[in-house]
């Protein structure tokens, strides 16, 4: 299995964007990335009994762990380069508190941000980045 994945929602222009920041500020390409559309993302989201059509969720594998919502976001900021890596000191407001924010956000991106038609094709000096 590998480690240090990112999953994302692939029609989600917030999600693309977010990973755009996350390669940006990622300079010592600790996270592959992968969509949850994918055959490897809809593998994970069965593999750990979650809904392979519910893709409301930022979910990131860490050395095999899975992380979703708002701690899997803090443990990929933790992972980036400074001065991103100090908002995981949010991981001490409690994750009921954290997901509700995340939840409210999710739930209305495709009105605030849009949807692409497809997901998102890396270029190809990315391309090695993603698991499809």
């Amino acid at each position: 299995m590998e480690n240090n994945v990112v999953l994302f929602d692939g029609v989600c222009n917030l999600c693309n964007s977010s990973v755009q920041f996350i390669i940006k500020h990622d300079h010592k390409q600790v996270f592959k990335f992968s969509s949850l559309q994918s055959v490897f993302g809809q593998k994970i989201l069965q593999q750990n009994n979650l809904n392979p059509t519910d893709f409301n969720s930022f979910i990131v594998l860490i050395n095999g762990k899975l992380y979703q919502k708002s701690t899997g976001a803090l443990k990929v900021a933790k992972q980036l380069n400074f001065p991103i890596n100090l908002a995981y000191i949010f991981i001490i407001v409690p994750s009921f508190i954290r997901d509700g924010v995340y939840n409210f956000v999710a739930k209305n991106r495709y009105k605030w941000f849009g949807k692409r038609d497809f997901c998102m094709i890396p270029s190809p000096n990315l391309k090695n980045r993603f698991i499809e």
